[in-house]
């Protein structure tokens, strides 16, 4: 049975890690470079590093502050925000990145998802999904919250994953920042409907969400942000509830 990953995420505006509740009144939280080093010692299978402001002010990703994190961070690093052409794809992944998020410009030309694909490989491809609650299940909204699209979420994920997304991070909304644990049913829903790993985004707080995004939402990786900054709980922290649960997960030296 595949190992679970544990994934700390860094939410970066204007080169500064932030977090708020549902993506609205930020908090400095520190140097992206910084806590990517921290993470990786302390044990996290991945990062993922969100330039948050990108989409909204319509500039491409900070690749210096990529660069600058990925040089400390010696774990697999994805990265999104702003990426909206091939070659903004690729500027990223020469900046350091293992994998690219494509979230709004994937919504805008979805053509984007497959020639990226084609071009890297789909295992380099990650499709951010962040989705709000609504009477036909969840919508799918981007520009960091802020822009309704019509999509609904679980059609838009298995569309996604048939352009060539070869992974899905799945956000939700109505939980982002607000520590009332993962939504479980939309993790479900979408893992059921696409054959690709899902990342469970969106409402951490406490080692039993964790546990609960993979054995009732059926997430392959789990991930969060303010629980970690802050230090209310430590990656080997998590990573031992998981373990206590039969899951299987990388156990390092710092769990």
């Amino acid at each position: 049975m595949l190992r679970r990953r544990v994934i700390p995420c860094l939410d970066v505006a204007n080169g500064r890690v932030v977090k708020g509740t549902r993506f609205v009144d930020l908090v400095d939280e520190g140097d992206p470079a910084e806590l990517a080093a921290r993470y990786a010692d302390e044990g996290a299978d991945e990062i993922v590093f969100l330039d948050i402001s990108a989409a909204p002010e319509g500039r491409a990703t900070l690749l210096d502050v990529v660069e600058r994190t990925a040089r400390r961070a010696f774990v697999p690093l994805t990265v999104g925000g702003g990426v909206r052409t091939v070659e903004e794809f690729r500027a990223v992944l020469r900046a350091g990145a293992d994998k690219v998020s494509l979230n709004t410009a994937a919504v805008t030309d979805p053509s984007l998802i497959e020639r990226c694909a084609r071009v890297f490989g789909r295992q380099a491809v990650v499709v951010a999904i962040d989705a709000r609650r609504s009477d036909r299940g969840w919508d799918v909204v981007v520009k960091g919250g802020r822009e309704a699209t019509g999509l609904e979420a679980v059609a838009w994920a298995a569309r996604a994953v048939e352009r060539g997304a070869g992974e899905l991070l799945v956000t939700s909304i109505d939980r982002d920042g607000t520590r009332s644990g993962y939504d479980t049913d939309l993790l479900w829903a979408v893992s059921d409907a696409v054959s690709v790993p899902v990342i469970a985004s969106g409402g951490a707080a406490d080692p039993s969400d964790f546990v609960a995004a993979v054995r009732d939402g059926n997430a392959d990786a789990v991930l969060a942000a303010s629980v970690f900054h802050r230090r209310i709980h430590s990656i080997g922290e998590v990573k031992r509830a998981m373990a206590a649960a039969g899951i299987p997960v990388r156990l390092g030296r710092a769990a």
